[in-house]
């Protein structure tokens, strides 16, 4: 058991340098291809939700919670909900917090494409970069759409594709084939107009480099 827990520890680890630029090889590569820094993104994206937020959050993917681990200590009245399609992923989350993990948090292992919940059973649903990882987006978007309240929100991040050549190249010849990333992938206008086709005007979509936050309201 400890031998599996190094091992998960040496993955997360891993997943945290890229992610977090924290190495001079990491910051080369977000700044380099990406020209930009996931760090802020994902303070920017996180803000949505203020400390005292007390409602349903689903969170899809949770990937390793590099990002998220630290809001949700904060989210202490809320009912946050992780799902991944991984299993390893969701262990290396729980590495993450070494065995201690909220009591608010429950981590389902799942499809996006057939979401095991209710009907508007939340009143939040964030996605951080995972949109460009789902195989069916379509349907992916739909199942997020399905489960949210009205007057929930929905918002996250994902790259677009046409904003910097450098990335669009890296994200096709080196993500895609090693199955990181899966197409087909939306400009930043086409995922405007897919978000607006479900949730009508209350869209709101920035996209300053290849990395795009979004948010939104269902009516």
């Amino acid at each position: 058991m400890s031998n599996q827990k190094n091992a998960y520890a040496k993955l997360m680890n891993r997943y945290d340098d890229v992610l977090t630029g924290r190495r001079w090889w990491s910051w080369l590569y977000m700044h380099g291809i990406w020209h930009t820094d996931d760090n802020q993104i994902a303070r920017e994206v996180l803000a949505t939700l203020p400390d005292d937020f007390s409602g349903k959050l689903l969170d899809v993917p949770i990937g390793t919670a590099v990002f998220t681990h630290q809001k949700y200590s904060l989210l202490k009245q809320a009912h946050i909900v992780g799902l991944d399609y991984s299993p390893q992923m969701l262990e290396i989350t729980r590495a993450r917090y070494n065995g201690k993990m909220p009591h608010n948090l429950e981590l389902v292992q799942g499809d996006v494409g057939a979401l095991p919940f209710e009907d508007a059973s939340f009143d939040a649903v964030l996605s951080m970069n995972g949109i460009h990882v789902f195989p069916d987006k379509e349907r992916a978007l739909s199942e997020m759409y399905r489960v949210l309240k009205p007057g929930g929100i929905f918002f996250g991040c994902l790259y677009v594709k046409g904003m910097r050549p450098v990335a669009d190249w890296f994200a096709r010849n080196i993500l895609e084939k090693k199955g990181f990333f899966m197409p087909p992938y939306f400009t930043a206008t086409e995922f405007h107009e897919r978000l607006t086709a479900l949730y009508g005007s209350e869209v709101e979509v920035k996209a300053p480099c290849s990395v795009a936050t979004f948010r939104c309201t269902k009516r």
